[in-house]
């Protein structure tokens, strides 16, 4: 996640106090990773540095004086390009189920055992996501769809890795 960019999202909807982003911010993008307040102030003041928010005159608030950030056409233009490019397709071909799993085998170390143990890591945290899709608002359950669905594709990965163990088993230990 791009933390500046959402933030340049964020407030070409409206100009903000950086209270009032890291609350949004936190309400659409940061389930289960909230935003710290340095981070937001520290990415607004290198957001100004660079030409693409301005920030107003302090106003007093009910704790310390506030600014509110507006953006300019530059972090405008910004937003516009980075919304246009698409996210780039994932799986990557290397990941660390792979590496784990072909590590074991030329370590002769059960491989089976870990497919086993992240099948059941997977599974547990499948069911987790269920129950916030149960009872959670839009947003939560389209995140949560997102997330079983990359779930399930590794689920389906772990089972055919398992019925071609033996042959992987082959290939990294011939060399």
């Amino acid at each position: 996640m791009s933390v500046p960019l959402a933030l340049l999202g964020l407030l070409e909807r409206e100009p903000s106090h950086g209270y009032d982003l890291k609350r949004d911010y936190d309400t659409y993008f940061g389930r289960g990773r909230t935003l710290p307040f340095g981070q937001v102030y520290s990415t607004l003041a290198r957001l100004a540095r660079d030409g693409k928010v301005t920030a107003g005159q302090s106003e007093p608030g009910d704790g310390p004086d506030r600014k509110r950030y507006v953006i300019t056409p530059v972090g405008t233009s910004e937003v516009a390009s980075w919304l246009a490019e698409p996210v780039a397709a994932e799986p990557y071909l290397q990941t660390v189920l792979f590496t784990k799993v072909v590590l074991a085998l030329m370590l002769d170390r059960d491989a089976a055992g870990y497919l086993d143990t992240q099948r059941a890591t997977h599974l547990r945290r499948m069911r987790e996501l269920s129950e916030v899709k149960r009872g959670g608002a839009l947003v939560d359950t389209l995140l949560a769809d997102h997330a079983l669905f990359h779930l399930e594709a590794d689920l389906r990965w772990i089972d055919v890795t398992q019925a071609r163990l033996g042959a992987l088993a082959e290939t990294v230990r011939e060399r």
